[in-house]
């Protein structure tokens, strides 16, 4: 598969052959679905168990007579109901985790960038120099490109400081190493953007 490669300055920069085993995948809406899923539950962050009337650290000792008092009968201050008492049906302590085979995972990150490419939302552009790292100047070449709502931008393996900063305050614009490439990030932008480098870095992910 041959596809133009861009400069910033919205011109040509030649051509670019993409592997098709990587780039020339038919996209399956269920590997894509279970590879996200598989994503997002990773991503999750443990739930914290809150205190429970056996955790709390209270005396059992009953604090009041069980009738004459003229309040309600009550055995210990570890009860739900007093401040500092113990939570009731309060949450458990989890951690959420998935698994999901290697391959499916490698085959899926396939086939986003596959789709990007059917779609012909997948853009290579030679390379990331902004000059001087200016907001400014990037907005405008990216106004020329027509990168859509969203892009994200894939560099190698290490990200170009004059386009990281220049890109900072974008935030229709996110930038990642190749070594960060997921199917989340590709399917939820508008268009996807590599560098020379990225893909590079990608098809030797694959092929190595």
């Amino acid at each position: 598969m041959k596809v133009k490669v861009q400069t910033l300055d919205a011109k040509t920069g030649g051509d670019i052959d993409l592997n098709d085993e990587i780039f020339g995948v038919e996209p399956r809406a269920d590997i894509l679905h279970r590879v996200v899923t598989w994503q997002l539950i990773n991503r999750r962050g443990p739930a914290r168990a809150a205190r429970e009337r056996s955790d709390v650290a209270r005396t059992g000792k009953k604090f009041g007579r069980q009738k004459g008092g003229g309040t309600a009968r009550h055995g210990d201050r570890r009860a739900p109901i007093f401040v500092g008492g113990g939570k009731a049906h309060g949450p458990r302590a989890r951690v959420f985790t998935s698994s999901l085979n290697k391959k499916i995972r490698a085959l899926g990150l396939k086939m986003a960038l596959s789709s990007k490419a059917k779609d012909g939302k997948l853009v290579v552009i030679d390379n990331l120099d902004v000059k001087e790292g200016k907001t400014k100047a990037l907005h405008t070449q990216l106004g020329k490109l027509g990168f859509g709502k969203t892009a994200l931008v894939i560099d190698g393996d290490a990200l170009n400081v004059s386009f990281a900063h220049a890109s900072a305050n974008l935030q229709s614009v996110n930038l990642m190493p190749a070594m960060g490439a997921n199917v989340y990030d590709i399917m939820r932008h508008e268009t996807l953007v590599l560098t020379r480098a990225a893909v590079e870095k990608l098809e030797a992910r694959f092929n190595g």
